[in-house]
């Protein structure tokens, strides 16, 4: 049985699915502890009333990130996590606690990597005009969103979009990419070979969804 930590620094809906889906299609893992380095994050209502462990580790009361780091790796090594899951956790990392973590932690981005890093990935894209749009699951390393993609997922982009239009389409997409491609980690079969991520069952690593519903 394996053991999930998830990050979150809000509401947390990637959390949500993830949280969902475990319960649903019985993983073979547990959500061991769900925690934030805001006090006020509305997802942690949710953990609590789903019976999971949360801690808050509050950025504000840290001199540094090095020592909000530390303190956040004292909170997550409490649950042993065999996968640390970033979901809308909005703090940088430093090197030495993404070293720690390598090949185990995950993070789900909002557009089609290595287009659109950073943030306002939405906006970024109508104004260069894509036809399409989307997000990536990936491994994360000290590069910021550079990390060994494992799994994308594509939606069109529409006459008329606005940011929050298509971010709400891209979110959709999430909840279903993520959850998914947790599971196959579970199941042991993901495998990282010169910054390249290999799956070892046959199924697609490209998530369409066209209709945009």
């Amino acid at each position: 049985m394996k053991k999930l930590v998830i990050l979150i620094s809000g509401r947390g809906s990637n959390m949500e699915a993830i949280v969902r889906a475990c319960a649903s299609q019985r993983w073979p893992a547990s959500v061991a502890a769900v925690i934030s380095n805001r006090p006020d994050a509305a997802g942690l209502t949710f953990a609590t009333t789903h019976s999971i462990a949360t801690v808050v580790v509050d950025h504000m009361q840290f001199d540094g990130r090095d020592a909000f780091n530390s303190a956040l790796i004292r909170a997550l090594d409490t649950y042993e996590p065999d996968l640390v899951v970033l979901a809308g956790f909005m703090r940088i990392l430093t090197p030495a606690f993404v070293k720690r973590y390598s090949n185990r932690m995950m993070n789900v981005h909002p557009s089609l990597l290595p287009s659109f890093t950073g943030l306002n990935t939405h906006q970024r894209a109508l104004d260069r005009g894509v036809t399409v749009h989307g997000a990536t699951v990936h491994f994360v390393t000290a590069e910021l969103d550079y990390g060994p993609i494992i799994a994308q997922g594509i939606v069109p982009v529409l006459s008329g979009d606005t940011a929050d239009v298509l971010a709400a389409r891209v979110l959709r997409l999430e909840h279903e990419l993520y959850p998914r491609v947790i599971r196959w980690f579970i199941e042991d079969q993901l495998r990282v070979c010169n910054n390249r991520v290999e799956l070892a069952v046959t199924k697609t690593r490209l998530l369409f969804r066209l209709d945009a519903i």
